[in-house]
């Protein structure tokens, strides 16, 4: 399944981690890879892994290649992954989660982790909160270990539930000494499913400070301008969201219960359409 041309020659690389499906509120991770892979010098696609069989084709539909009305190829989903030198050697690994065969991918990126010598990975995405588009985007972290746990700081509380393809891959990395962290950005809930560049932003800001890798972040500056002044135009129109908003921004201030956030949020998704208690 995992198809690699040439391995590259590396100098202790970190792995990043983005995969699109279950989680990755506002675009936060898979843009920041994206934003890396831009980044990068000499970028370069050296492996992919095919997801024919294993993908939610409902979910995650094959591409169809037409030149001059004719179908050319079918191009099925899969992960990449890219290496290049971005302050340090990193390698990017994108794609949809698959919904089959966890166990066997897992082990072979794994082996591949350990194939190119990484030492660290970085796993990258975003989450739906109850937090203000007006403040800064907090980035909550988990790692593979105690002490790991204790040099990243801004810790995901304890958790037991559900899990992503993601968190899957970082306990196994853990279990073979390669230290492996989460981070995920914060975003808005009210606007979860549209890009944010200020969680694009906050997640490429933790990553350098946690592995040295490091992005010119002023075009994300103006795009994150850009997007507040947006939301703010869209909050005009919308009295309840903005109510929401207001909410949200007196928690800190002790206006505001987190059992009053809860019912503010759930009448919210009610009047939207949304049963917060449906599968």
């Amino acid at each position: 399944m995992l198809s690699i041309d040439v391995w590259p020659d590396m100098n202790d690389p970190v792995l990043v981690v983005a995969l699109t499906g279950w989680i990755d509120a506002g675009l936060a991770g898979a843009s920041a890879a994206d934003a890396i892979i831009r980044s990068m010098a000499a970028a370069r696609e050296f492996g992919t892994y095919d997801l024919g069989d294993s993908a939610d084709l409902r979910t995650t539909r094959p591409l169809a290649l037409l030149d001059g009305g004719v179908t050319r190829r079918i191009e099925w989903p899969h992960l990449t992954f890219t290496g290049g030198r971005v302050g340090r050697d990193v390698v990017v690994l994108t794609g949809p989660e698959p919904c089959l065969e966890w166990q066997r991918l897992t082990e072979e990126i794994v082996t591949a982790a350990e194939r190119l010598g990484v030492k660290m990975a970085v796993m990258l995405g975003g989450m739906p909160s109850p937090v203000s588009h007006r403040r800064p985007v907090p980035v909550l972290a988990s790692a593979t270990s105690r002490a790991l746990a204790q040099e990243v700081g801004a810790l995901r509380g304890d958790y037991h539930g559900p899990t992503g393809l993601q968190s899957v891959l970082q306990v196994a990395l853990g279990d073979v000494g390669i230290d492996a962290v989460g981070l995920w950005a914060q975003v808005p809930h009210y606007i979860s499913g549209t890009p944010s560049p200020p969680a694009v932003r906050a997640l490429l800001e933790r990553l350098r400070d946690i592995a040295l890798i490091s992005v010119d972040l002023r075009d994300l500056d103006r795009q994150a301008l850009l997007y507040a002044a947006q939301v703010e135009e869209g909050l005009s129109d919308r009295p309840d969201v903005a109510g929401l908003v207001e909410a949200l921004e007196s928690v800190d201030e002790g206006d505001i219960s987190g059992d009053d956030i809860a019912r503010e949020i759930e009448q919210f998704l009610r009047s939207d359409g949304a049963d917060p208690e449906a599968d």
